[in-house]
């Protein structure tokens, strides 16, 4: 059950932002903006964690998830670090992510060439 529900909810976000992208004139960066936002601010009101208990990797890996785990990194860096924690929190609880990002990034510019649009 617990694939089932990762699918279920993941796909969800991925329809939602499909709707977002053919039914309004929202650019796709500005609905991967909203989706970051989103997870900010959910976990914020405590609504985004019981949604990753529930669903694992169907809420944690798109990018409402990335927002959700931004958030979660900067308040326990504030708590543990003061002040300071509010600019090293997110990245430090990101690091894996990002890294994976910029790696994956990197290896496709190393073996694949662009093509220009026409």
């Amino acid at each position: 059950m617990e694939y089932l529900w990762a699918f279920l909810v993941g796909g969800t976000f991925c329809l939602l932002a499909q709707l977002l992208i053919d039914r309004t004139s929202l650019t796709p960066a500005r609905i991967l903006v909203a989706y970051v936002v989103a997870g900010v601010a959910l976990g914020a009101l405590g609504l985004y964690e019981p949604l990753v208990r529930f669903a694992g990797c169907g809420a944690s890996t798109p990018l409402t998830g990335f927002g959700f785990r931004i958030a979660q990194g900067v308040e326990r860096a504030v708590r543990e670090r003061g002040a300071i924690g509010i600019l090293t929190g997110g990245v430090t609880a990101a690091a894996g992510g990002i890294t994976a990002a910029l790696m994956s990034g990197l290896l496709a510019a190393v073996f694949f060439r662009g093509k220009p649009k026409n």
